[in-house]
């Protein structure tokens, strides 16, 4: 467990709605929407103007509905920060969407030229990473991933803002089905999943917040009311065995699910104690298939897009554990007396 000091603390209020409940916009994808607009103008290669506007038109019709929008510093911040409403938190990624394939295993690396420092400064509210991880990866590559996620989480504490830390399963080159673009492994073990979260729980590596994948492929994943009992049973097992081996407030990622198939899972999740979610082509990727039609793809966004907002919203309202209860102690205006100017520097590393 780690403590939430005073910035660390301010960022999830910033994150999160007056409940203590996440309702966050996911934005930052680089590859899924380079390859739709580069498709979409049956190019090799996409345009940044094309990225930068489709990340605008998403994030103007979108993020009056979140808590909070996840922003990357290629496209997203530069092409759409002016239209982010100042009462909404924003997350930036650090995390290169480039990785190193070895055959056992992958490698995660930061964006050149960026850094937890020029996140806090440019007012970002949280840092956001993904790092690839299998824990039957090659110990020398599991390694290397450990000290990543360890030295960011070490900056954060530095500079006292909050982290969110993405963890997503993936194949090997040998495996069935593999690829490396940003999807659900569908061969996916259910213990990988969870293991994973129990390695990196550990204080060490300064995780505010998870960012977690359906520990099952969101296809299988059953209605909670009309599924069969034994694999509803089933299910409902492996989220909480997901929410016990958290110690820290957890949400879930879409990872490209349908609709239905993401307010399934946040259903699961919410009973198992998750706070809320950060998505991002469950809700607008069916929606920006008419591009280069924009003026088609915002009145989808305003249509569908925002109505399903307002469903998985609803559902989180209702169902999801607010991130106060969870036993970090909050340093925020609590235990805090005349001498805090002086013995801030001290609550960090």
């Amino acid at each position: 467990m780690n403590p939430r000091t005073p910035g660390k603390a301010w960022g999830l209020r910033r994150l999160s709605d007056d409940s203590g409940r996440f309702m966050m916009l996911a934005v930052d994808q680089r590859p899924p929407i380079k390859q739709l607009v580069a498709k979409a103008r049956g190019e090799r290669d996409s345009r940044h103007g094309d990225v930068a506007a489709v990340k605008r038109l998403l994030v103007e019709e979108l993020s009056p509905y979140a808590s909070a929008v996840l922003l990357d510093p290629h496209h997203a911040y530069p092409a759409a920060i002016d239209v982010v409403s100042p009462r909404s938190g924003v997350l930036l990624t650090l995390e290169d969407s480039i990785f190193e394939e070895t055959q056992r295993g992958r490698l995660s690396g930061s964006i050149d030229d960026w850094s937890v420092d020029k996140i806090r400064r440019i007012g970002g509210d949280a840092v956001k990473v993904l790092a690839w991880y299998r824990p039957d990866a090659d110990p020398g590559v599991s390694e290397r991933q450990k000290e990543f996620v360890a030295s960011i989480g070490e900056q954060c504490r530095r500079y006292d803002i909050p982290f969110l830390f993405e963890l997503l399963v993936y194949p090997f080159p040998r495996d069935d089905g593999h690829t490396t673009d940003y999807i659900e492994h569908a061969s996916k073990h259910a213990d990988h999943v969870i293991e994973s979260v129990e390695t990196f729980t550990d204080p060490r590596y300064g995780v505010d917040v998870f960012k977690l994948e359906s520990p099952i492929p969101a296809a299988l994943v059953p209605d909670p009311l009309d599924g069969a009992p034994a694999e509803v049973a089933r299910t409902s097992e492996l989220f909480n065995a997901l929410g016990t081996a958290s110690s820290v407030p957890w949400v879930m990622l879409s990872a490209g699910a349908t609709k239905e198939a993401f307010t399934r899972i946040l259903e699961y999740a919410y009973r198992a104690g998750a706070s809320g979610f950060l998505a991002g082509r469950a809700i607008w990727w069916d929606e920006l298939q008419a591009f280069p039609d924009v003026p088609e793809c915002r009145r989808a966004l305003a249509d569908t897009s925002v109505a399903y907002m307002e469903t998985i919203r609803t559902l989180t309202a209702d169902l999801a554990q607010p991130y106060s209860g969870f036993p970090a102690s909050d340093s925020l205006g609590q235990g805090l007396d005349s001498d805090f100017r002086s013995t801030y520097r001290s609550i960090l590393p």
